[in-house]
């Protein structure tokens, strides 16, 4: 079983486009988010000194509509680490039905360099730990 975590909060105005629901950039910001608020939960302040994660790719797919004032959770896991790759899952859920899921890899960059690196074995027990 995967650890997960979590964050809840209802939807703000600020969030609703033209179509009077959120609109889908919406969505990348809140998987962003979750995963920035998740990784400042686990990580260690050496591996925020002198490595930064940036965003390779992401994978959306949309179920339901999301309306102002709603509650919604944002769910996230870590899966496979290797290489310069983290996979992050997201899971956005309202009213228990999922409405949108997220898969984003992430890559490693040395954040004096701003070249990709390898995930070192620190950060990669830090991944694997917050897995099981």
């Amino acid at each position: 079983m995967k650890k997960h975590f979590s964050y809840s909060f209802k939807v703000d105005q600020n969030s609703i486009d033209d179509l009077n629901h959120v609109n889908n950039v919406i969505y990348l910001d809140w998987a962003q988010k979750i995963a920035e608020m998740h990784w400042s939960h686990i990580s260690e302040e050496l591996a925020n000194n002198n490595y930064v994660w940036v965003v390779k790719r992401h994978e959306i797919d949309y179920f339901l509509p999301v309306f102002f004032n709603d509650e919604i959770t944002l769910n996230t896991y870590i899966g496979s680490s290797y290489g310069v790759k983290s996979e992050r899952f997201v899971t956005i859920i309202k009213e228990g039905k999922t409405v949108c899921s997220v898969k984003t890899i992430w890559c490693l960059l040395d954040k004096f360099s701003m070249k990709l690196t390898r995930i070192p074995s620190e950060i990669l027990l830090l991944l694997d730990s917050n897995k099981i």
